[in-house]
């Protein structure tokens, strides 16, 4: 009796301890921060989310963010409405957009040592319910035991069948608009 007893004990930690391993080597954050840039001559548009989602797996480089599209913010209000509205993002339809990636050079990065590592994360962008393949730089930043990650790229906007088709929010949003992500784990 008491060898089973022991036996299962140890069973019971073991499991516990590659449990807790495993978990070790996934990143989480919720400390996120995107955003949109839209530079037209009529105006320029800037939009900021930190609601966002995302994950690193240390082992295996695997990366994924989802980001709440109604939780950007706007400095004018008419600008969020447009932005919500079923003509153009319809964040009630597809109320997150996610990415599910990869770093490509994950060798170049040690987790364990202060540095600077630029990478490139490659994979699958879905905005608006269209899904795209990207492939964009990163900058991973590790001080102290702390973890960054860092982008900056660009996004057509009709590659994802987002438009206004007429009147003056098809003049007054770039075609292009410019993305910035920092992740803090």
């Amino acid at each position: 009796m008491k060898k089973t007893t022991i036996l299962s004990i140890i069973a019971v930690a073991t499991i516990f301890l590659s449990t807790f391993k495993i978990t070790a080597q996934k990143l989480v954050t919720t400390k996120t921060h995107f955003e949109f840039f839209s530079s037209t001559p009529a105006e320029d548009i800037k939009a900021q989310n930190y609601k966002a989602l995302g994950t690193i797996e240390k082992s295996t480089g695997a990366i994924v963010f989802s980001v709440p599209m109604q939780s950007f913010e706007f400095v004018k209000a008419l600008m969020q409405e447009h932005f919500n509205t079923d003509k153009f993002l319809d964040t009630k339809k597809y109320p997150k957009a996610k990415l599910v990636g990869k770093i490509g050079d994950l060798s170049k990065v040690n987790f364990d040592k202060d540095g600077t590592y630029n990478v490139e994360v490659a994979g699958d962008l879905t905005i608006h319910g269209v899904t795209k393949k990207i492939n964009e730089k990163a900058t991973i930043n590790i001080k102290s035991g702390k973890i960054s990650l860092n982008s900056k790229f660009k996004i057509t906007l009709n590659d994802y069948k987002i438009a206004f088709k007429s009147g003056k929010p098809s003049t007054n949003i770039a075609k292009v608009v410019e993305v910035t992500v920092e992740a803090n784990y």
